[in-house]
């Protein structure tokens, strides 16, 4: 049977432009995707970059992985961060001309890079959640409706809240590094497709041992 085509924005066809694959999109080189990964465009005016990255000013980056699901209404923050530590927290630097020009020391000395927001593979977004900068969200997490996630989140632990806390792991230590070990999203998509049953309804167990067979 015929699996979804990566390189198609619009995967369920038909006319449908809510479900969109990122990466066929991607045109900024502040914006890294892997394969499959999708969002829900049905608020959006204009496209992910556009509407998804917020504050991309500066060399941070934003980097997805692979089987990836964010739902919509989702943000992620590259920048935005005011200097507050003087008399004014106002973004002098963000106007061109003599304002960048007499601030951009005083803006880089007083407010250093968060690094890239890094996030992992078959991470599963819910709606209108917001991602600061800087921040790394492990393989397998699960980020609840409404949060707003301004720390690490580890592999395979499901966290919500205002700020995201830690709600619950999916599956022990143990059995979530046995996970990212198997590393599924990087099997070939024939094998994907084959077990995709066991992917959503089968065991720890079952995906290890397929890893040690798939795995690159």
């Amino acid at each position: 049977m015929q699996t979804p085509d990566p390189t198609d924005p619009h995967p369920l066809g038909g006319g449908d432009r809510r479900c969109v694959f990122i990466r066929p999109t991607v045109t900024s080189e502040l914006l890294e995707v892997g394969e499959y990964t999708y969002y829900d465009a049905s608020e959006d005016e204009g496209d992910f970059e556009q509407d998804r990255m917020l504050y991309a000013y500066g060399p941070e980056r934003l980097v997805i992985g692979r089987y990836c699901s964010i739902a919509a209404g989702t943000r992620f923050l590259l920048g935005g961060e005011h200097v507050s530590s003087g008399p004014s927290a106002y973004p002098f630097t963000i106007f061109p001309g003599a304002w960048r020009e007499a601030t951009m020391e005083a803006f880089l000395a007083n407010n250093p890079s968060r690094g890239d927001t890094v996030v992992g593979n078959d991470v599963w977004i819910g709606r209108d959640v917001t991602v600061m900068p800087g921040v790394r969200i492990g393989d397998g997490a699960i980020i609840a409706t409404g949060s707003l996630v301004n720390r690490d989140v580890a592999p395979y632990t499901v966290v919500g809240g205002v700020p995201a806390k830690e709600i619950r792991r999916r599956f022990s230590e143990a059995d979530a590094e046995r996970m990212s070990a198997a590393a599924w999203w990087d099997w070939p998509v024939e094998a994907v497709t084959e077990h995709a049953a066991a992917l959503m309804s089968g065991t720890v167990d079952e995906i290890a041992e397929l890893g040690r067979r798939y795995r690159p």
